[in-house]
């Protein structure tokens, strides 16, 4: 089953995408299944998707792929690395990543996102994998100049739009060893496979709830592989994971 949230005659909407083509609005709670479903079929409108979660955060794994540490110039980590990013960050597929006037360098970062059914809190890794609700693309874009300035991350990776996720969440993906893609303006920039992780999801779960307590629509995502490269206004870029579907943003300059 594919969810996705659309903008329904002005207003945000959730429903069940089927055969790419026609949705049925869902109506109520999402995370209280069975919501009540409009049986009547709507033509999908793709430039009205909105982001296909309500996180109330976003946590976010740093050098989980192996050639992604080696172009960052560090060690392989003994534990995951963990960051936040703010949902105000959060944008849908189709809208404007904007560059903000204090970067000279942003760039993009494609990773494989979590979507949670269920609150996490000191969970082992079976307890984890249960309390997946889907999977979706995201682009943890990166203001890198003051990543490297400010010597943590909050400012670099959470301004407004650095966060597209989508087109959908998808809840029967299994996680193997799919490509996950990033292409600008059609050239492929970042090329690797979920297999290159150091840690799968189900461990980054376990590993971020023993720290905060996750919520329902909470959204992990599970780092980047190597090939990170810089945007620029006018660019068009692509996020995709094999078989889940591609995240496709612009960008401009504020």
């Amino acid at each position: 089953m594919r969810i996705i949230r659309i903008n329904h005659l002005g207003t945000p909407r959730w429903a069940i995408l089927k055969d790419d083509e026609h949705y049925c609005l869902m109506f109520g709670d999402i995370h209280r299944l069975p919501p009540d479903i409009d049986a009547r079929p709507h033509r999908l409108d793709p430039s009205r998707l909105l982001a296909p979660c309500l996180p109330t955060k976003v946590v976010a794994v740093g050098l989980n792929y192996k050639d992604h540490v080696k172009e960052m110039g560090h060690e392989t980590p003994e534990e995951p690395v963990l960051f936040l990013k703010p949902p105000s960050s959060v944008i849908g597929p189709g809208s404007n990543i904007l560059l903000p006037p204090q970067s000279r360098r942003v760039d993009h970062e494609a990773e494989l996102a979590v979507v949670l059914k269920r609150k996490l809190h000191r969970a082992a890794r079976e307890e984890a994998a249960a309390a997946v609700w889907g999977f979706t693309c995201l682009n943890d874009v990166t203001a890198r100049d003051l990543q490297k300035k400010d010597g943590q991350w909050a400012r670099a990776k959470g301004f407004d739009t650095f966060c597209p996720v989508g087109p959908w969440i998808d809840t029967e993906f299994k996680e193997a060893d799919q490509a996950i893609t990033c292409r600008v303006n059609g050239e492929v920039r970042q090329k690797s496979s979920l297999g290159q992780r150091i840690w799968d999801t189900a461990d980054l779960l376990a590993f971020a709830s023993q720290a905060m307590t996750l919520e329902p629509g909470d959204v992990l995502t599970t780092g980047t592989s190597g090939g990170i490269g810089p945007l620029a206004p006018g660019d068009k870029v692509e996020v995709e994971v094999e078989g889940l579907g591609v995240l496709a943003n612009g960008v401009v300059a504020l």
